[in-house]
């Protein structure tokens, strides 16, 4: 998802998370996995487990399984200095999805090369422009159902409700680093050894980025330079 659209749709988050308090200890959901965002684990090569799903191994089609959701699947493109598509991704948006009786927005990236995702390109619907220059393509049926066969590589997560510092600290633990944007004054609380990169708006809005640990570098590449916060959010 393009930096700009997080930062939008997280400066928009007027509610934030479902306190836990609301979970009432008797009552369980018919799914028997636990699929809480704190919940974080490693398999025996290092991939990140949350929500149930592992990256790199569950395919798309697992998690419209669980979602009971097809979701809106569309490829994004960035254009090089002759105006040709380059730097591929694609993604599935789900808006409103309850997971252990928490409601909240995702967005699954979706691992694939260019090799793959370049003649999708060309045969896109319709390609609208974003704000950024880049490009975002309607994808024809045929490929969608190539998709959602491939396993997902990331995941970013949208809580509907507020989260303090308290509940952070509380939920995820200590970070090992915060850095702060001076521009929103959003702050992200980096994990990089769980391959997370929270981050929280003054509000208590929230965006929560997962991927492998060893791809952490590549995610926190656009908050280089930026300091630490001079006080707690």
């Amino acid at each position: 998802m393009e930096r700009r659209m997080i930062l939008s749709i997280l400066a928009a988050a007027a509610l934030g998370f479902v306190g836990i308090m609301l979970l009432l200890p008797d009552e369980r959901d018919e799914d028997p996995t636990p699929r809480l965002p704190w919940l974080v684990e490693w398999d025996g090569q290092g991939r990140t487990r949350v929500f149930g799903f592992t990256l790199g191994v569950t395919p798309l089609s697992e998690v419209q399984r669980v979602f009971a959701e097809a979701g809106e699947i569309n490829l994004f493109a960035k254009l090089d200095g002759n105006q040709q598509a380059t730097d591929f991704g694609v993604e599935a948006y789900f808006e409103q999805i309850y997971l252990s009786r928490l409601r909240g927005d995702f967005v699954i990236g979706i691992q694939a090369d260019a090799a793959t995702l370049a003649p999708m390109y060309e045969r896109g619907l319709r390609i609208s422009q974003l704000g950024s220059g880049a490009k975002k393509v309607e994808l024809d049926p045929a490929d969608i159902a190539t998709l959602v066969s491939l396993p997902i590589a990331s995941i970013t997560y949208l809580p509907w409700k507020s989260l303090d510092a308290e509940i952070v600290t509380k939920r995820f633990g200590t970070p090992a680093e915060r850095r702060v944007e001076p521009e929103t004054g959003v702050t992200h609380w980096l994990y990089p050894e769980r391959g997370m990169d929270l981050a929280i708006d003054k509000k208590g809005g929230v965006v929560i980025q997962y991927v492998d640990p060893e791809a952490f570098g590549r995610l926190i590449q656009p908050l280089e330079g930026l300091a630490g916060p001079q006080s707690s959010p």
